[in-house]
């Protein structure tokens, strides 16, 4: 681990045990940030490595009422050397064993080798991506979703681009933090129905330069009764409108509700 971690934070175990109480006790839902987590030299080859998502011919393109001028790609094939090796170290038993521990998740992890929806994501000026919780639920691996993690690879950024990951509270009446997405931060958060996060206005950076990010999801065979919905179902993501604010967006989501075996039901939810 010698490679990708900085000085200060090379003993995971360690980091882990100092700062679970704190991951669990941070509003609006268990969070936290870690500024110049990787060592520099690093991640500086992983940021040469990113490639400009607007020109691949497999990138996903968004541009609809809640993200706009975003491009992601989760195409394992596609990715560079150095952030291959990056996800692979992301994805490797002993970063899960400190996810494990520090987010005190008692179901064993499970990565996505599929990176479905996440990956690499890059938003140019103009873009935002609507407050949301996250689809709850791997098509694929049919497992809970429980963890995101966040890497920022942006130098250099300003204060006024914007473009800061807000958490925003339950009833979505107001923000209760606001993180810069600026180089070398890490940001681990649980998600579940309620953990409403994005980054909801458009980012003022020049042309010349792109919010980018690495995410990566985790998921676990079921999940705590109490972090369940009420109807036991499963759904995509959920976009919610901010309190007092003018938005208007539908908050009817594809929704799936297990029968038996792995038979499910899909139907529209009212939020």
């Amino acid at each position: 681990m010698s490679k990708y971690l900085s000085n200060k934070y090379k003993n995971l175990e360690n980091i882990s045990q100092e700062n679970a109480e704190i991951f669990k006790s941070n509003n609006p839902f268990p969070f936290i940030c870690f500024k110049d987590f990787f060592d520099k030299s690093y991640l500086d080859e992983v940021l040469t490595d990113f490639p400009d998502l607007a020109v691949q011919k497999k990138t996903n393109e968004f541009n609809t009422p809640t993200d706009k001028k975003k491009f992601a790609t989760n195409q394992e094939f596609e990715f560079p050397s150095k952030i291959s090796d990056l996800l692979n170290f992301l994805n490797s038993f002993k970063f899960l064993n400190f996810l494990q521990k520090l987010t005190g998740v008692k179901e064993t992890l499970i990565p996505d080798p599929y990176f479905h929806g996440g990956g690499l994501h890059e938003i140019k000026r103009g873009g935002f991506l609507k407050i949301h919780s996250d689809f709850n639920y791997h098509p694929l691996l049919k497992l809970d979703r429980r963890l995101n993690l966040l890497v920022y690879l942006n130098k250099n950024w300003q204060e006024d681009y914007g473009g800061h990951l807000e958490l925003w509270n339950k009833d979505m009446t107001r923000c209760e933090k606001k993180i810069s997405p600026i180089f070398n931060s890490v940001v681990i958060f649980k998600t579940d129905d309620t953990s409403y996060h994005g980054h909801p206005e458009p980012i003022q950076c020049p042309e010349d330069i792109t919010r980018k990010s690495i995410a990566l999801y985790y998921y676990s065979n079921g999940r705590p009764i109490e972090e369940r919905n009420s109807k036991m179902t499963f759904h995509s993501t959920i976009y919610r409108n901010r309190k007092n604010s003018s938005e208007k967006i539908e908050t009817k989501v594809p929704e799936f509700k297990k029968l038996f075996g792995k038979i499910y039901l899909r139907k529209k939810t009212d939020i």
